[in-house]
């Protein structure tokens, strides 16, 4: 059974988040457990959304995560936190 998009994209961030030195779509594809057609399409995507970007290094194609992303996310992280320890008083 196939996999759904969200999780895909969800694994392919996961991904990106833990090689910040950037990976091929190969590579990806690989540690994802798709089809590299596959995660070329949903790095496609990603990068339309502006949540990764793409850089030429010789004959290769490295992906990483954009930076805005990442500190939103952790921003996101922090003020979730912030809510649970606000409940909590």
């Amino acid at each position: 059974m196939a996999k759904p998009r969200s999780e895909i994209k969800e694994k392919i961030i996961k991904v990106l988040a833990e090689h910040p030195e950037g990976l091929t779509i190969q590579k990806i594809s690989e540690l994802v457990g798709t089809t590299r057609i596959t995660a070329a399409k949903y790095i496609a995507e990603l990068a339309g959304a502006g949540i990764v970007y793409r850089r030429r290094v010789g004959v290769a194609t490295l992906c990483y995560l954009k930076e805005k992303y990442v500190s939103l996310v952790r921003e996101g992280e922090i003020l979730e936190l912030l809510r649970k320890k606000l409940k909590k008083v």
